[in-house]
This record gives C-alpha cells, structure tokens and sequence, in this order.
C-alpha cells in the first residue's frame, strides 16, 4: 500500500489504486462502491450512533483523512455530499457541523407554506391532542410495524398572522417516543422536529410526499375554519431518519388562501 494515501486520489476524488481505508470499510462486494461513498458510510454510522451529535462540530478532513486512512480529497466529496443532503452543514472558516433541526433554516426544509408575498411567516402551533393507542393496517405498513403495534398520535392546528392554516396528524412509532405526552409537547417552546431530536434522539432526514387537491371534510372544515366542501391541499408525509428507516407518518391540511406550497427540485 502507499505509503502517502493522503496523496493518491485523482481530481474526482477517486481513489487511486494505493488508497487505503480503515478495517471498518466493508469488504468490496461484486457492486462497485467508490471510496468516498465508504467513507461517506463510515460518516454517516458515526452520525447515527451519536459519536458527533447535532449542533457540534465534526473533525477536520485532515484529521478524518487521517482516521480512515484515505485522502483529503476523498473526505471532501464525502462531506460534499452528505452537506447536499442536509446532514452536514459547512460554516466558512469554522468548519463542519452536524446539522440540527434547531436551525431556523431547517424549520423550513419541511414545513414549505409561504405567503404569495414570498416571505417566510412565523406561524404558533396550537397542540389539540397527544395521544397513545393501537396502529391501524395503513400506519403500521407506513411505520414499519405489525398491525396493532403501539403509535403516539399528536394532533395539531398551526396559525399565521393569527389565522389558523394548517391541520396536521402526526404519528409516530411509540417504541421510539415513549413519554412523549400533550404536556411535555406544550412545555417544549422550539420546533416540533428539534424536539425529536434532542429528547428523543430521532432525526428527521429526508421525505416523501403525496400532494393532491380536496374538499374539506366537516370535522376538518370546522376546526380551520372553513366552509365544509372548502377547497384543501391535503399533504401525506412519511419522514425517515438515519438507515432508511420510517419514524414519522404526517397527514396535513392546507388553507391556500393567501398561501403557496414551494417545493425546489434539483
């Protein structure tokens, strides 16, 4: 092996034949897998076992270059694409930090309502219920678990500019969130994800969505106060944290009136 692996990677950051890996690189398997997506693994393994939490700072490229024996480079395009995916936040001459749901940014990656002024609006949640019960066949399969499984279900209303807009249901595994109760939700003053995180050691990574258009359904109708038959935007939401894995299952409805739902694709 070279003796220099911090010197071996071409421009792409690939690794040249000589660059080494620490023992905790999974043998290569008949899939090719480039260097740095093993390292961007080893990253993200370090992420999710908590070695760096969120909000603190991770080693520099050196010193991870270092620690798994492979280029600078390497590191880089490692960090590059888990900073693109939201995992990792670069802050220009202080280094890299594990990205939070405390961030005011972050609020924003998934709550995507804006006013057609284009502004960001401060919003109040109004928390109606907390509550644990038995999951039905469509929230198990969309959690992960067997039918009847424990689930904690919140139910909230959010308001801008004191106008109430958003209906959500949110269910969660109740394994992961056990404790979780209407008071210690009213008693948390931050973001509801930020909650997830820090007391729950759950965090929200990437999501998927379904969007469509419908009629606001009486009990819905009365508590956004609308007309029923009012036109919604219905927004299903199942959140996954670090391995894939499902954690929060999120049924919203949207007032437009005043407001659009921005998605950026890239």
């Amino acid at each position: 092996m070279n003796s220099n692996p911090a010197n071996t990677t071409n421009p792409g950051g690939q690794a040249a034949a000589g660059e080494g890996v620490s023992a905790a690189v999974p043998a290569a398997s008949p899939t090719f897998s480039p260097l740095y997506q093993q390292i961007k693994g080893l990253i993200t393994q370090s992420l999710e076992s908590g070695e760096w939490k969120p909000g603190e700072i991770i080693p520099s490229e050196v010193e991870l270059a270092a620690r798994y024996k492979v280029s600078q480079g390497t590191v880089r395009k490692a960090i590059d694409e888990l900073a693109a995916e939201n995992l990792l936040v670069r802050r220009q001459g202080k280094g890299t930090f594990v990205a939070t749901h405390n961030e005011d940014r972050a609020q924003f990656r998934f709550l995507r309502l804006l006013a057609d002024d284009g502004a960001e609006h401060p919003h109040v949640s109004r928390l109606l219920e907390c509550r644990r019960l038995r999951a039905s066949a469509d929230i198990a399969r969309q959690l992960d678990l067997k039918p009847a499984e424990p689930v904690v279900l919140i139910k909230r209303l959010l308001q801008f500019d004191g106008e109430v807009t958003v209906l959500d249901e949110i269910w969660l595994p109740g394994a992961v969130f056990r404790g979780l109760t209407l008071e210690r939700l009213s008693e948390y003053k931050g973001p509801l994800y930020a909650m997830f995180e820090t007391e729950f050691g759950t965090r929200m990574i990437r999501a998927t969505e379904k969007i469509r258009a419908v009629a606001a359904e009486p009990s819905v109708a009365d508590l956004l106060q609308v007309p029923p038959g009012f036109p919604l935007l219905s927004v299903e939401r199942v959140s996954y944290t670090y391995g894939d894995r499902p954690v929060e299952v999120r049924r919203g409805w949207y007032v437009t009136t005043g407001y659009y739902y921005q998605n950026d694709l890239s």
